[in-house]
């Protein structure tokens, strides 16, 4: 299925409980069921997560926090991990939670929260090894695909599509980040744990393909061979005219057709993922010179590369807002047009410190930051039951649980993350998860009840809490 499948808004079930869940209760905390996975039913068993559960158990003084966390943290190990190997080597295919389907941008930020603890969990370091094989195999498979089957001869609902659809994807649209995320995961794999055994001929492969992309979609020359069309109702779930997307001025900026939301961008150039590109080739560059030194020109076109959508993101990326002063875009298309506002979904403009782009002191976005938290992004909702970054991906007056994340990660301010912090225990609507979205005044009305990047960010907030501000766990929220 599309995600676009799950706009639709889930009611409550089983008084709370997510469907098929046993409504027992918990020995940890006794005043909320449990809705965790049965041990004998979870897909990849880790100590160090149980470990970790039962540490923060310790440092949460809040029960229906620490009821959240026990409950989001493991959700991917839980439920959307496929482990197992091939050829002696691991092999790890993650879906999403609802749908059968691994995305190159989902896998790598399901497991992200878990690289911290690799080097004391053998099994789960092979199990993210795996993961980083799995998605080369992916691009290598084709560099444009944002979401693949783990059966390479699936045809799924999407093979009508007017784009070089092939057996094995999920869906082909191009998205900048797709191709960002894997070489962020490989990159924080081998720096924790100094294994380079991943990074073999079919890796270094798939990376050049990935280089081969991005500089195809800066179209200097033509518009490179990239095209997509399909028949939807949903007018942001197709490119218009002839598949090649709106027109935009050759600058030096990846296009990306579609953006993280899987959504059609509006101005080709996606701000977010072009910083995330400038991060992420560095980041290559810089492991290409570690573990392939013969291939010292690949390492030098990686940093040219991320040079040149760096120059080009400072020259026209930042609009002189009149009230917030110099910000940036979340679109531009090189002719002068701007897009201004945010998407909850990650890469946005509020998550760049995040993903290393640059300081939350940066002033300009800073000068960002306030613009998207603010009535001025038309996709920042506030109303009875919360307030935060939405999406057009699933209409108005809908808050993702991951903007409420990503704005705690990303602050600095106690008050801030407090409020995000209350904000997400309060919104769940009784199931003990995250959700996609949920109704700025209702969160009974909420979109995809398993959504496990969700569900193991909120993990990696609350951990992120407990390492560098314990106290504002140190009572009831």
């Amino acid at each position: 299925m599309n995600r676009r499948h799950f706009i639709q808004q889930s009611s409550l079930v089983s008084a709370g409980l997510l469907v098929n869940q046993p409504a027992v209760w918990a020995t940890s905390a006794p005043d909320f069921p449990v809705v965790r996975t049965a041990t004998g039913q979870r897909n990849f068993k880790s100590a160090a997560v149980d470990q970790t559960i039962e540490r923060m158990h310790k440092t949460i003084r809040d029960p229906e926090l620490a009821w959240l966390f026990e409950n989001c943290f493991p959700n991917t190990l839980d439920t959307t991990v496929q482990f197992s190997s091939r050829d002696g080597k691991p092999d790890t295919f993650v879906i999403t939670g609802d749908i059968d389907a691994m995305w190159l941008r989902d896998s790598t930020a399901q497991v992200w929260p878990y690289l911290p603890l690799i080097k004391q969990d053998k099994p789960l370091q092979q199990l993210i090894e795996g993961v980083i094989r799995r998605q080369a195999e992916c691009i290598r498979r084709d560099p444009y695909a944002n979401a693949f089957y783990a059966d390479a001869t699936k045809e799924g609902e999407w093979k009508k599509d007017v784009t070089a659809m092939k057996p094995g994807l999920h869906e082909r649209k191009w998205e900048l980040d797709s191709l960002c995320y894997p070489i962020r995961l490989a990159h924080q794999y081998w720096k924790l744990t100094g294994d380079t055994s991943p990074f073999d001929a079919s890796w270094l492969q798939a990376m050049k393909l990935a280089l081969q992309t991005c500089r195809e979609q800066q179209r200097k020359t033509n518009r490179g061979p990239y095209r997509f069309s399909r028949t939807t109702s949903w007018s942001t779930d197709t490119v218009p005219g002839d598949g090649y997307g709106n027109a935009s001025r050759p600058i030096g900026l990846i296009h990306s057709i579609f953006r993280p939301s899987d959504d059609a961008t509006v101005f080709p150039f996606y701000v977010p993922s072009n910083w995330f590109a400038v991060v992420s080739f560095r980041q290559l560059a810089t492991m290409i010179d570690q573990m392939h030194k013969n291939e010292a020109a690949f390492a030098n076109d990686c940093r040219a590369l991320s040079n040149e959508v760096e120059g080009a993101l400072k020259q026209h990326a930042i609009y002189n807002h009149p009230k917030y002063g110099k910000i940036y875009a979340l679109e531009v298309d090189g002719y002068g047009n701007y897009l201004l506002q945010d998407d909850a979904n990650v890469p946005n403009l509020l998550g760049l410190p995040y993903l290393g782009a640059f300081p939350a002191s940066d002033p300009i976005y800073k000068n960002t930051r306030r613009f998207v938290l603010s009535a001025d992004n038309p996709y920042f909702f506030k109303g009875k039951a919360a307030e935060g970054i939405g999406s057009p991906h699933t209409l108005v007056q809908n808050i993702w649980p991951m903007s409420l994340i990503m704005r705690g990660l990303t602050s600095t301010d106690d008050a801030e993350i407090l409020a995000q912090l209350r904000q997400l225990k309060k919104n769940h609507a009784g199931t003990g998860f995250m959700h996609e979205s949920f109704n700025q005044d209702d969160p009974a009305k909420f979109t995809r009840k398993w959504f496990a990047w969700a569900n193991t960010l909120f993990g990696e907030f609350v951990l992120k809490v407990a390492a560098e501000r314990p106290h504002l766990l140190s009572k009831p929220l």
